[in-house]
C-alpha cells in the first residue's frame, strides 16, 4: 500500500530519477561525496522524530526540566547519528572491473571494486542494482523469469557487514532481450549505527553489457556437423605434427638431422628438411543467409546455436553476419573465438 496514488507517484518518481541522474554522470569510476550522497530519516527515524516532538511538547507544557533534558539528549544522539551515518557512505570509491556477456533470460554478472580510504571500517553497507532497469516499463518482459528463476531484490543485493581498504563483489543484472543493455543504477545505502538516519547514493556506470539471443537448434546444423567429409563446405585444416607429410624446405642449420631427406642427399640434390602435419578438422561457415528461419532475431538465435556447438567441438569456423563480406570474416576455433563471435551476434543490427 502506498501513500500517494499512481497518477501522482509515477511523475514524482520520474522527476527524482532525472534529478539524481544529473548529479551523478555515467562513469566507470565514481567517488561518493557531498554532491551525490543523500541522507534522510529512515522509517524508524520518523518514529524517533515523533518521540522528539512529544517529549518537547510535554516538557514545555508541564514545565518539566527532566523531560526537556531528555529531549535535548535525544536531539544530540540524532545529530551524532546523522554525522556517523553520512560518513559511512561519503568518500567511498566504486570501480567497475568487469561486465560479463550472457544469454537473453540469464543474468549478466558485474564485478565491482570498493575502495575505502577511511581510518575506520565502514559497516552495514547494502549494495545492489536498482530493480527498475531499462525494461521496467515493459510489463510483459518484467513478468518473465530467467532460466534460473526470477531475480528479486534480495538476490541482487549484497550486505557488507564490514568494509576496510578494498572489497571485490559480484552482482547479477537480469536480462530479457538481445542487444545492448545499459546497467541500471547501483544503489549504496546504510542505516548504521542506530537506524535513525538512512544515507544513500546512486552510481551510474558508462560501460554497457551485451546480451546474445537464446540458441535455437535447427536441422541444417545436424547435417552440417556430420562426420562425412564430403558434406563439408571447405578444405581441411592442418597443424604442425608427426603424421602426414606436408612439404620439403631447404635445410636450416640447427634443425634436427632426423628430419633430413637423406634420399635427396644421396642423389646429390642437396639437403632438404621434411615437414609433417596433423589434420585438425574442417572449417565451417556460419552464414546469416544460410539460416532456415525467416525472422531476423530467429536467424541470429540459430547462429548462436551454431557458434556454441562449433566452439564446444573445437572446430574451426567462420561467422558471417548480414552486410558482411565472406572475405572479411575471421576464421578461428575454441572458446575465446566463440565468445568473440557471440559478441558480434549481440551487436548485430
Amino acid at each position: 500500500m502506498t501513500i500517494f496514488p499512481q497518477a501522482i507517484k509515477q511523475p514524482l518518481t520520474a522527476m527524482f530519477r532525472r534529478w539524481f541522474a544529473k548529479r551523478a554522470p555515467r562513469d566507470d569510476n565514481a567517488t561518493l561525496n557531498l554532491r551525490n550522497v543523500y541522507i534522510f530519516f529512515s522509517r524508524e527515524g520518523l518514529l524517533f522524530v515523533l518521540l522528539l516532538i512529544i517529549t518537547f511538547i510535554a516538557g514545555v507544557n508541564y514545565g518539566n526540566n527532566l523531560v526537556l533534558g531528555l529531549c535535548f539528549y535525544l536531539i544530540s544522539v540524532w545529530l551524532i547519528s546523522f554525522h556517523v551515518t553520512f560518513a559511512h557512505v561519503s568518500g567511498l570509491q566504486v570501480r567497475l572491473l568487469e561486465v560479463t556477456m550472457a544469454e537473453a533470460g540469464k543474468p549478466v554478472w558485474v564485478t565491482l571494486q570498493l575502495l575505502s580510504n577511511s581510518r575506520y571500517p565502514r559497516r552495514q553497507l547494502s549494495i545492489g542494482f536498482d530493480a527498475q532497469g531499462q525494461y521496467s516499463q515493459d510489463k510483459d518482459l518484467t513478468n518473465k523469469s530467467s532460466v534460473n528463476g526470477p531475480l528479486d531484490v534480495m538476490q541482487t543485493t549484497v550486505l557488507l557487514p564490514r568494509l576496510e581498504d578494498e572489497q571485490i563483489i559480484r552482482l547479477p543484472v537480469a536480462t530479457y532481450r538481445r542487444g545492448k543493455l545499459e546497467l541500471p543504477r547501483l544503489h549504496i545505502k546504510t542505516v548504521y549505527p542506530l537506524g535513525i538516519m538512512r544515507a544513500w547514493s546512486y552510481v551510474y556506470f558508462a560501460r554497457p553489457a551485451w546480451v546474445y539471443p537464446q540458441p535455437e537448434a535447427f536441422e541444417w546444423q545436424a547435417r552440417y556437423l556430420s562426420a562425412n567429409s564430403t558434406d563439408l563446405p571447405t578444405g581441411g585444416q592442418f597443424t604442425q605434427g608427426q603424421d602426414d607429410f606436408e612439404r620439403l624446405d631447404n635445410h636450416v642449420a640447427g634443425e634436427s638431422l632426423a628430419r633430413v631427406s637423406w634420399a635427396h642427399v644421396a642423389r646429390g640434390q642437396g639437403m632438404f628438411t621434411k615437414h609433417f602435419a596433423d589434420p585438425v578438422g574442417y572449417e565451417q561457415r556460419l552464414a546469416y543467409e544460410d539460416m532456415p528461419a525467416q525472422a531476423h532475431e530467429q536467424k541470429l538465435a540459430q547462429l548462436t546455436y551454431g557458434v556454441l556447438a562449433l566452439s564446444k567441438l573445437e572446430v574451426p569456423f567462420q561467422l558471417q553476419l548480414p552486410h558482411e563480406a565472406p572475405s572479411t570474416a575471421e576464421i578461428g576455433q575454441g572458446e575465446a573465438f566463440g565468445q568473440a563471435c557471440l559478441l558480434r551476434v549481440a551487436q548485430a543490427s
